[in-house]
């Protein structure tokens, strides 16, 4: 038996996350640990500490998706992982399903989300598959001046919009909408934006509006105080002005509320591709009958397959889409404080966790 020292455990609803030792068996097929570099904090964490959605393990469990760091131990089958970087994926398919041996990774019935379906990543070490791991070229990675922690976010903040993008066929020339432009959303407009789409921001906050407006947004709109008409008024003129056409608008949903929800939809135009991205457990009224009209389509997007990943990685190492401006790195012994910070919308950029720190 190996001992993990560190592994910040929720214990129940809103109660502290409390520090516990972990004990893992012998390592099973192709697993691995992995020495955890840092770990995201991410909007979906929140929401299962404070808001009641359920994760799939019982409780106690520790939280935590957003992944990167080093292979220190490996079953016999993944040997050639030892002493890797790596980012987790934050959702891990099994691979040899029906639905994966079709390429359906992000609908796998069996797979595994850290901080989810089998302890995550608010910790010193994790024990994943070695399936899908994403390696990380430490020479480029220093190139870039980034450390091993600042890729964690890769693991969802920036591979999930990138899924979504891809998956809406967003290409040069595409005008896209993003609604929600903090963590998730302000990746998604870097990443549309890289593909050479010309882009629009939305949000009702004026810091984050002023915090991409620099890194692809080639319009931000505040949306507090607007109608959903005033709104698509205003992203149709600008479309207009730029010569931009007035018609299949790529929108993605990113802010994860109601109002948002809500509003991405009234966006749809003819041949319209809406994406749905962020989270809510609230429902919003619309009528689906726009698509039928409007001939538009609307996407679901869970997660990321594994196979891109290195894509994702790719247009950061390259400095197409920045990280470093939209994160900011705290130890992990003061998750409980992090937590409450970023709950309460205190935090400019997004936290990630270091145990080492």
């Amino acid at each position: 038996m190996s001992q993990v020292p560190v592994r910040w455990l929720m214990t129940g609803k809103s109660e502290p996350l409390v520090q516990a030792g972990f004990e893992f068996g012998p390592l099973k097929d192709d697993e691995v640990v992995v020495e955890i570099a840092g770990c995201g904090v991410c909007h979906t964490d929140l929401g299962y500490f404070y808001d009641g959605v359920r994760t799939n393990h019982a409780l106690p469990l520790a939280l935590g998706h957003e992944i990167s760091g080093r292979v220190v131990e490996a079953a016999p089958d993944a040997f050639y992982w030892i002493d890797k970087a790596v980012i987790v994926p934050a959702v891990i398919p099994c691979g040899t399903c029906e639905a994966c041996r079709r390429g359906k990774y992000t609908i796998c019935p069996n797979q595994k989300m850290p901080g989810n379906d089998i302890h995550g990543g608010f910790a010193s070490h994790i024990v994943v598959p070695a399936r899908g791991l994403c390696p990380v070229d430490e020479t480029r990675l220093a190139a870039a001046g980034m450390e091993l922690a600042d890729l964690s976010v890769i693991a969802d903040a920036v591979t999930t919009p990138y899924q979504a993008v891809v998956q809406a066929g967003v290409t040069a020339g595409d005008f896209v909408v993003v609604n929600g432009v903090g963590g998730v959303g302000g990746y998604a407009v870097q990443i549309a934006n890289a593909l050479g789409a010309t882009v629009v921001g939305v949000d009702v906050n004026p810091d984050k509006l002023a915090a991409i407006a620099n890194y692809g947004a080639a319009l931000t709109i505040n949306a507090k105080g607007m109608s959903a008409r005033d709104i698509k008024v205003k992203v149709a003129g600008f479309a207009k002005e730029r010569g931009l056409r007035q018609t299949e608008w790529i929108i993605f949903e990113c802010s994860g509320t109601r109002a948002g929800q809500e509003t991405a939809f009234s966006l749809l135009n003819h041949g319209a591709t809406l994406g749905v991205v962020g989270f809510t457990m609230d429902k919003c009224e619309v009528r689906l009958s726009n698509l039928m009209a409007f001939h538009a389509r609307a996407i679901g997007n869970w997660g990321c397959p594994p196979s891109l990943y290195p894509e994702a990685l790719e247009l950061v190492l390259s400095g197409r889409v920045k990280v470093a401006p939209f994160v900011e790195k705290h130890p992990l012994r003061e998750i409980n404080r992090i937590f409450e910070a970023a709950h309460s919308g205190a935090l400019k950029r997004r936290a990630i966790l270091v145990p080492n720190a």
